[in-house]
């Protein structure tokens, strides 16, 4: 029997049960993708990420995929930030930087004191018309409604966001990869939540790809590039947001919950 080490990190947080919790494998070697999927769901976290050294992993390149309970998914930020936070914290602490590759290219983490910035592709999300039903299954009708790979609804404030307890087998059955709602935030720029239903994931705690289709909106918006966003899930989480042309910079933090070994079958 083979075992292979497996880590639980909070993501866009500075306190152990607070922003999104990943699992984090490091592999010397990919295991069949049929097998992820299985560790995955076995976790039933909302994402777990599995990376290999790359032949330059000594200047910080890895290869990353991710696996959410039902399905692997093309990008993911807070297991990116629990994996980047593992290889600066743990493994190899003389890095600053770390590359990824992955199914949605080439992304790069840094240090910026105690946060870790992800650089990310920017996702911007265009108008289109609300989806028939959609007010009754979500609970209010949407001041706006736009998409990308994501689709977005617009609120006019942060209470509304917040209460908001929409019908999950709706959101699963919309064309799209789930369901950001958002709105102007109190003490922040904007908040938001995230539905995936559709990957097995009714509410995702904290989810750095959504920021990549909400901070292009709210800078144009609001007319500013860097924004102070939170995630008001159950659990929350504080995001640092800069656009940069095409590409959506977000800052965290991450915290070590848990660390063991699986026991492979």
């Amino acid at each position: 029997m083979s075992t292979i080490p497996v880590y639980q990190i909070d993501a866009f947080s500075d306190r152990v049960f607070g922003g999104n919790p990943a699992a984090v494998c490091p592999l010397d070697n990919w295991l069949d993708d049929d097998l992820m999927q299985a560790i995955a769901e076995e976790n039933n976290l909302s994402e777990t990420a599995f990376f290999v050294a790359a032949e330059n992993a000594e200047i910080g390149q890895f290869d990353l995929r991710w696996f959410t309970p039902k399905a692997e998914v093309d990008l993911c930020g807070h297991a990116t930030l629990a994996s980047s936070y593992l290889i600066l914290s743990r493994l190899n602490p003389n890095l600053n930087n770390i590359s990824f590759e992955t199914k949605s290219g080439q992304l790069n983490v840094s240090r910026d004191g105690e946060l870790l910035v992800l650089d990310f592709p920017a996702r911007v999300p265009a108008p289109v018309s609300v989806p028939d039903g959609f007010a009754d299954a979500i609970g209010a009708e949407p001041e706006a409604f736009l998409k990308s790979a994501k689709n977005m609804a617009v609120y006019e404030d942060a209470a509304t966001v917040l209460n908001i307890d929409p019908d999950f087998t709706y959101i699963a059955g919309l064309d799209g990869d789930g369901l950001v709602i958002t709105a102007p935030g109190d003490d922040c720029d904007f908040v938001s939540r995230y539905f995936a239903p559709h990957v097995g994931i009714n509410e995702d705690p904290v989810t750095g790809s959504a920021h990549c289709t909400s901070v292009p909106y709210w800078a144009d918006r609001l007319g500013k590039n860097r924004l102070h966003a939170r995630q008001v899930s159950e659990r929350g989480g504080e995001l640092f947001c800069e656009l940069d042309g095409d590409r959506v910079r977000m800052a965290g933090r991450a915290v070590l919950y848990m660390e063991g070994v699986i026991r492979l079958p």
